[in-house]
């Protein structure tokens, strides 16, 4: 094989364009380089991505349909019978406790996005109501204070242009989140006029080349956030008249920052009040600044009023809406609600399903109880819970409570151990598939993924989309229009399609319910070779066209309403190395603050007590029994998603260490290479030390990626570094979204 293919990368939210070599056998990923032609890498390539064959050639690949036997271990089975005996089961949970018992997890797997439409289908077909998935761990306090505040999910800005770059939490030279991440941190570090900012209690790789390093103290955040709009609010350096056409409700945030206590608070954080006041100052004259904040402040203590607290340094510089600033992307579809409501709660807890999902911290407390809308079934979807979520011991019990769980997915993960029925689906190079993590602005593009290479041959895999639409027939739910539908694309084309689909709806509102899958089943025939699981993205594509023909037409796709959505729709599909889709102004995002005035709350009146209670100072986490802070998931150089899941990728750090400060080294009498006991109040495992400069005494760091147990297929299991939410707690969690507290984890180190 000697032809360059276009595809993307799987292992971080950029999904950056890569072209693949393959090897004679037609299934080795053999050679690797960015994609020049990708509209947003533009040619960038981490050391990461050229690791990829790991996954596409996994260790732990599955090829068959399995069925759990009585005894534990898992049978092949036909997949007409899987379809069917697991449409009866979900149907008997239905029938006997009511559809709204069974949970979809699923939908956002990394870059494997298009599963979510068609999986929360089926479950929707069922009667079910709930669903969660990663990013309830970590992003839905941030859109909540988002929606709150601008009505949409306001979340990150134009590092390309700003004068000023800040990240909190943050090290994007390892975990990106921004377009060609190192080339665009270099240029903000080199150049004299631009100012890069980071605040991280590590001396990480971002902040090793800042030009100010706001080292605060582990889960102190919350703190020097505040002191931040505290100076610009005592010393008049807001830019006022930005605040008057833009903010409402600034008086109130005034007048509760005007005594905050600024030394008091930098002595929290354990940050210099000069520091802090220089800053202030610097990013008041500042023409422009750029904010980031991730997993540091989201996995930690205070992480939904962070998000509150970043967010007011916006207003108070005067951040959002201009070249250089934040921005709202023009997305395809809503990432996360825009809707700030907390009346929808978890069935059992009542805990606030902030962007319809329910925080993973609950979930195993929803189903471990007598309680009568307790979950009895789980659909789990291209995801790994019994590895990602705190205290998975507590999850594995709770999976074993329920009455069926089915996982789908393509390797045999530490979840699918546990199911009854795992399903096997092709991976993402052997199908079309894409991500909806699509940020970018002015211009924002989307990337459909064609296939590269087919199956193995001796494997029985489908796609997920095939999946889905066997058992909405299984369960007889399939409308019978489908067929008609799929003679008038076959004789008349896409055009003629949706003027059918949308007449049918009218008389059958079974076929709006079920969508994605109908869609599938009328359009899979006609659409590119291997692309046919992209048919949901036909739907996306006229939503989008209804709401933004402007944006459309701007990027060169030409038409009107329901023909604009069907020539976007071919456009994704003909354009396997993404394309353009949104074209517009910098101060488009002024059209996207959906909050009745067109001008941002400052105010989020349930907030407001939190903020108050800063006054008392941080709550001690540790004790004389757990001495230290963990924080449990690093980015490294050579860690990833799980996905990743064999250990001979990693060319550095192949067991995953505990770094720790030469001080913390010294006391515990332990050199690099040492093994130690690493115990938490949730349990304990052994691991190597890192002594490293990194980390400030008291503080140790575990990587993320790692205690994968490879081998689960065929019992011959073998384990690579620690599984750090053995160490975890579910009850460890931020009181308001119930995101984890993984970087905040009471621990202690003993040397063995």
């Amino acid at each position: 094989m000697s032809e360059w293919s276009p595809t993307a990368c799987v292992l971080c939210e950029n999904n950056c364009g890569i072209e693949v070599k393959l090897g004679e056998d037609g299934r080795t990923i053999e050679k690797v380089r960015g994609d020049e032609a990708h509209p947003g890498s533009q040619g960038y390539l981490c050391q990461k991505a050229s690791r990829i064959d790991h996954y596409q050639n996994s260790v732990d690949r599955i090829t068959k349909p399995l069925k759990r036997q009585s005894d534990g271990t898992f049978e092949e089975i036909e997949w007409d019978v899987a379809i069917h005996e697991i449409a009866d089961r979900f149907c008997g949970i239905r029938d006997e406790f009511g559809g709204d018992k069974i949970m979809y997890y699923g939908g956002g797997g990394q870059g494997n996005h298009l599963p979510g439409a068609y999986g929360f289908t089926t479950v929707s077909a069922l009667g079910g109501r709930y669903r969660s998935n990663a990013l309830a761990q970590e992003k839905t306090g941030e859109g909540w204070v988002a929606a709150s505040m601008f009505g949409n999910y306001a979340r990150t800005g134009d590092f390309e242009h700003c004068e000023a770059a800040v990240f909190i939490g943050k090290n994007p030279w390892q975990s990106h989140g921004v377009q060609r991440s190192r080339v665009a941190l270099r240029e903000i570090a080199k150049d004299p006029k631009r100012t890069l900012v980071v605040f991280d209690p590590r001396v990480s790789e971002t902040a090793e080349i800042a030009d100010v390093h706001v080292r605060v103290k582990p889960g102190t955040d919350a703190w020097v956030l505040a002191a931040l709009v505290g100076i610009s609010i005592q010393e008049d350096l807001l830019h006022q008249d930005w605040i008057d056409e833009h903010v409402s409700g600034f008086s109130e945030i005034h007048a509760m920052f005007q005594q905050l206590p600024v030394a008091q608070y930098c002595d929290y954080a354990g940050v210099p009040e000069a520091q802090i006041r220089d800053l202030a100052h610097r990013l008041s004259n500042a023409e422009s600044v750029a904010w980031y904040e991730d997993l540091g402040t989201q996995m930690n203590r205070h992480s939904t009023l962070v998000s509150y607290l970043h967010r007011l340094n916006w207003l108070v510089t005067g951040s959002f809406g201009k070249k250089g600033s934040q921005f709202i992307p023009n997305a395809m579809r809503p990432f996360l609600s825009g809707n700030p409501t907390l009346s929808r709660r978890s069935p059992v807890s009542g805990t606030p399903l902030l962007g319809g999902l329910v925080p993973c911290n609950v979930i195993a407390e929803e189903i471990l109880n007598e309680h009568p809308d307790r979950f009895r079934g789980m659909l789990i979807e291209t995801a790994n819970p019994a590895h990602s979520l705190a205290d998975t011991k507590k999850f594995v019990d709770a999976m074993n409570a329920l009455e069926l769980v089915v996982v789908i997915d393509v390797a045999m993960t530490e979840t699918a151990r546990h199911a009854d029925y795992v399903l096997p689906v092709a991976t993402q190079y052997e199908k079309s598939e894409a991500t909806f993590f699509n940020f970018e602005f002015p211009n924002n593009h989307f990337h459909l993924r064609h296939p590269i290479m087919a199956p193995p041959a001796d494997a029985d895999v489908l796609i997920e989309a095939e999946i889905h639409a066997r058992l909405i027939e299984a369960m007889e739910q399939m409308p019978p229009e489908v067929e008609q539908l799929k003679r008038v694309v076959q004789e008349q084309g896409i055009d003629a399609f949706a003027e059918a689909f949308m007449a049918a709806t009218q008389s059958n509102p079974q076929l709006k319910k079920l969508e994605p899958i109908v869609v599938y089943r009328a359009l899979a025939d006609a659409l590119p070779a291997g692309c046919s699981q992209g048919a949901a993205l036909w739907s996306v594509a006229h939503f989008f066209a209804q709401r933004q023909p402007a944006a459309l037409n701007n990027a060169g796709i030409a038409g009107q309403g329901v023909e604009l959505g069907n020539r976007f729709f071919e456009a994704i599909m003909a354009s396997d190395r993404g394309l353009v889709f949104s074209s517009e102004e910098h101060d488009g995002s002024w059209q996207r603050v959906r909050t009745g005035d067109g001008k941002i709350n400052a105010v989020i009146k349930e907030l407001l007590p939190a903020i108050e209670a800063l006054h008392d100072g941080p709550e001690r986490i540790t004790s004389d029994e757990f001495p230290f802070v963990l924080s449990a998931g690093e980015r490294r150089s050579y860690t990833a998603n799980t996905v990743l899941r064999g250990a001979k990728w990693r060319r550095k750090d192949p067991e995953g260490a505990l770094r720790i400060s030469p001080d913390d080294a010294s006391v515990l009498m332990v050199e690099d290479g040492a093994t130690v006991r690493l115990s938490t109040r949730s349990g304990a495992t052994d691991v190597i030390v890192e002594i490293s400069e990194r980390m400030s005494p008291g503080h140790i760091s575990l990587p993320n990626g790692f205690g994968l147990d490879n081998g689960i297929a065929t019992n011959e299991i073998a384990r690579t570094g620690a599984a750090a939410n053995e160490l975890t707690a579910s009850g460890h969690r931020d009181y308001f979204a119930g995101t984890p507290w993984h970087k905040l984890v009471p621990a202690n180190v003993t040397a063995i």
